[in-house]
């Protein structure tokens, strides 16, 4: 997860157990809009095989949809399903299955919103991460004709857009969210955690971990002229916070 940083340097901040692995979120946001309701990222599902939950450590105490039940919402009630990049982690939640066992989207009423680079990638992906695209989580969506793929930066819905964001794959976005003067930015795996704040603090993951620096910095650029509050998919703590600039460097800055 940290890429070249030295683990005596990262341990600081995610302690490893006796397998090295870290405590980890999957976090999705719910936008809620006049126009309708958009969910980004759709986290692991309920597809993993066994090896992959076990190497992972997966835990579901609620998952996604047990999350959206406690806010008063149902598979129904979302219009507009935003995936950064199609990694398991992010887009397991696409699908599921039904009562006969066949593959359907798990928001039946929704568009789905995705690069289009990164869908031709992930059909085809790289022996280096294949293990990384799931089929079950993105083909099914195409036999429903639901997908909508947008090349490059994209509105959504008024005062949502997506932002075309390299470097974690060479076609990652971002969602962007403009409300009342303010403005949201939900990172993916661009900087996956507040951990990842500083400039080479990238993750082995990452297919162009220079072009990821210099994304992050053009991002950090605006996100600290503008005060945004960001988003972290893979926090398991700080959920929102906001990038300072002090001596030249990038700092996390907790919310009040």
């Amino acid at each position: 997860m940290f890429g070249v940083v030295p683990k005596v340097l990262w341990e600081k901040k995610y302690p490893a157990d006796g397998r090295n692995r870290i405590r980890l979120g999957l976090n999705s946001i719910l936008i809620r809009t006049d126009a309708g309701r958009i969910l980004v990222e759709t986290g692991a599902g309920l597809k993993l095989g066994s090896r992959l939950r076990h190497n992972y450590a997966v835990e579901q105490d609620v998952g996604l949809l047990g999350s959206l039940q406690r806010l008063g919402f149902s598979r129904e009630d979302i219009d507009i399903v935003i995936n950064t990049h199609l990694h398991f982690d992010h887009c397991g939640g696409n699908t599921l299955r039904d009562d006969k066992g066949q593959l359907v989207p798990t928001f039946p009423r929704a568009r789905y919103i995705i690069q289009k680079g990164e869908w031709e990638w992930a059909e085809n992906p790289h022996e280096r991460e294949k293990e990384s695209y799931l089929a079950d989580n993105f083909k099914p969506l195409a036999e429903y004709g639901v997908v909508d793929l947008v090349d490059g930066d994209a509105g959504v819905f008024p005062g949502v857009e997506v932002m075309l964001a390299p470097g974690h794959t060479a076609s990652h976005q971002c969602v962007k969210v403009m409300s009342g003067g303010r403005t949201l930015v939900y990172l993916g795996d661009l900087v996956p955690t507040s951990a990842h704040i500083g400039l080479a603090y990238g993750m082995s993951y990452d297919l162009y971990p220079l072009e990821n620096l210099e994304t992050k910095r053009k991002l950090y650029e605006r996100a600290v002229a503008e005060d945004w509050i960001l988003a972290f998919v893979h926090d398991p703590v700080h959920y929102f916070g906001r990038i300072g600039k002090a001596n030249q460097k990038y700092e996390f800055r907790a919310l009040d």
